[in-house]
């Protein structure tokens, strides 16, 4: 193992439609995805985007984020992206992007983040039927089990 070398930790994980890089630098996170609502199934997302911030570590590594479908046996998108820390003090801000994906099906998803192909995070991404709104109502998201 090369002694100059600290696993970072995951500060955050957002996963979201878009991230612009604003004039000053900083990152703007569009659209936060917590669940994902559909009426029909299948249906596409041109973009989903992951966004990281790792700290406290030292050395060069890899991001690869996965997303999983619902039974965790088919990796639906990856992306990997890499990065270097020069001390413990400086972070590092992310972002893996997946493009074109196709949801076959409802369920719960899982998005995965790995560092140097080791396990770090992982959270679900629930893909919901909702009704279409009648009249005005907000459409109700329905967890199913199809």
């Amino acid at each position: 193992m090369n002694p100059q070398l600290v696993i970072p930790d995951v500060q955050a994980a957002v996963l979201c439609e878009d991230v612009r890089q604003e004039l000053n630098g900083i990152n703007s996170l569009i659209g936060v995805v917590n669940i994902i609502p559909s009426p029909h199934i299948p249906f596409g997302i041109f973009k989903l985007c992951l966004w990281t911030r790792w700290s406290n570590g030292l050395g060069r590594f890899k991001q690869t984020a996965r997303l999983l479908t619902p039974d965790e046996k088919k990796v639906m998108a990856e992306a990997s992206i890499e990065f270097e820390l020069k001390s413990i003090e400086q972070h590092s801000t992310n972002v893996n992007v997946f493009g074109g994906l196709q949801f076959q099906e409802f369920g719960i998803y899982t998005v995965e983040i790995l560092i140097n192909d080791n396990l770090k995070t992982r959270f679900s991404v629930p893909v919901v039927r909702v009704r279409h709104p009648q009249q005005g109502r907000q459409p109700q998201p329905e967890i199913t089990e199809e």
